[in-house]
C-alpha cells in the first residue's frame, strides 16, 4: 500500500444534462484538479472515470475519480475503488455540494453523518464507516419555499458563475493541502480565511 496515495472522489450525477448543477460542483472541483496536472480521465472497472495526478512535483499521488453512477449510487463505485488501489477509507477525500454551508464557502472534515447527503449515505453504506475527509462545498439554501431537490439539480445562477471559478480553486487547493500536510492544517488555513 502507498501511503502517500490518495482517492479523491468528486461527487454528482452523470451526462451533460446535470454536468452545470449545483449538485455537481463535487465534480466540478475534481476536473479542476485534473487541470493542474494535465491528467485525462479513464474508463475503470469500478464504474468511475479515473485519473491519477500528484499533488506538486514530489508531492503525493490522488487517484482523481467520478463515478459513472448517479448521486445516490456512488457507493460501489467508491468502494470498488479504495479495494483495487489497496487504500484504507481513511485515504479517501470526497468532494461535495453541502446546503448547509452559505455559497463560496468550504468546511474540511473528517467522519461525522451524512447529513442527509445521498452520495455521502451511499458511500457509508458500501464501505461500512463514515470515517473519511470530506471537502464540503458550500452551496447554500434554496430561496423561499423552493424544495431543496430541485434547487441542487439547477444550474449556479450568473452572478454565483462569476465567483464560481475561485470557489473550485480554493477545493482543489485544499484537496492538495490535505494530501501534502494533513487535515488540520488545511482546517486551518480553509477556516481561518473563510470565517
Amino acid at each position: 500500500m502507498d501511503s502517500q496515495q490518495w482517492l479523491v472522489v468528486g461527487l454528482g450525477n452523470p451526462g451533460p444534462d446535470y454536468a452545470g448543477n449545483r449538485h455537481n460542483v463535487g465534480q466540478m472541483a475534481l476536473a479542476e484538479l485534473a487541470d493542474r496536472a494535465s491528467a485525462s480521465f479513464r474508463s475503470h472497472k469500478a464504474g468511475a472515470a479515473v485519473a491519477e495526478a500528484r499533488s506538486g512535483l514530489e508531492g503525493p499521488k490522488l487517484i482523481l475519480a467520478k463515478p459513472n453512477s448517479f448521486m445516490n449510487l456512488s457507493g460501489g463505485p467508491v468502494a470498488g475503488l479504495l479495494r483495487f488501489f489497496s487504500l484504507d477509507p481513511s485515504r479517501l477525500i470526497v468532494l461535495h455540494d453541502e446546503l448547509d454551508i452559505p455559497f463560496d464557502t468550504l468546511r474540511l472534515k473528517f467522519g461525522g453523518g451524512h447529513g442527509g447527503h445521498n452520495g455521502l449515505r451511499d458511500i457509508i453504506a458500501a464501505t461500512g464507516t463514515a470515517d473519511f475527509t470530506r471537502v464540503r462545498i458550500g452551496i447554500g439554501r434554496p430561496p423561499g419555499r423552493q424544495p431543496a431537490a430541485d434547487f441542487v439539480l439547477r444550474d449556479f445562477s450568473a452572478e454565483e458563475r462569476k465567483v464560481l471559478p475561485n470557489l473550485l480553486s480554493d477545493a482543489a487547493d485544499a484537496v492538495e493541502q490535505i494530501a501534502r500536510e494533513g487535515l488540520t492544517a488545511a482546517q486551518l488555513r480553509v477556516h481561518t480565511t473563510s470565517d
